[in-house]
């Protein structure tokens, strides 16, 4: 089974552990981390496999209309997360928002779009747990 691999756009300093990607990782998706929106378009086009982007709206480099205008050219069907805080416009141009940094939210979004994958995450986590078990 093939994890889904993540694209996090995450305004953090290179060389420190991006929030966003510790929760994803956690959740057993691969990340990629960009740490400016320039750097997420390049990104993209080294890795055009990339499974979803998830950035944040605020705080860009690049005005967010035109980061996801520029990911959306080069990966059409793309899906898009968009995080923001609850009063922060998420800029209209996402295929999903999520109008809060809470990590629970942003997971069932992912969730949502990688359903057979993450019941497939599910079944093998749940089988190592109780591999694991029998062995102790």
């Amino acid at each position: 089974m093939k994890r889904p691999c993540i694209l996090v756009i995450d305004h953090e300093f290179p060389g420190t552990i991006s929030t966003r990607k510790l929760v994803i990782e956690t959740a057993k998706f691969n990340v990629i981390t960009a740490y400016t929106s320039q750097e997420g378009i390049e990104t993209l086009e080294r890795f055009p496999n990339v499974d979803a982007v998830v950035l944040n709206a605020g705080d860009r480099d690049i005005p967010c209309v035109d980061l996801v205008r520029r990911l959306k050219e080069l990966s059409p069907a793309l899906p898009i997360v968009i995080t923001s805080d609850s009063g922060l416009d998420d800029c209209g141009m996402g295929d999903h928002s999520v109008r809060s940094f809470d990590p629970a939210r942003l997971l069932e979004t992912l969730r949502t779009i990688f359903p057979a994958e993450d019941i497939e995450i599910r079944r093998v986590e749940k089988k190592l747990a109780q591999d694991t078990e029998k062995q102790n």
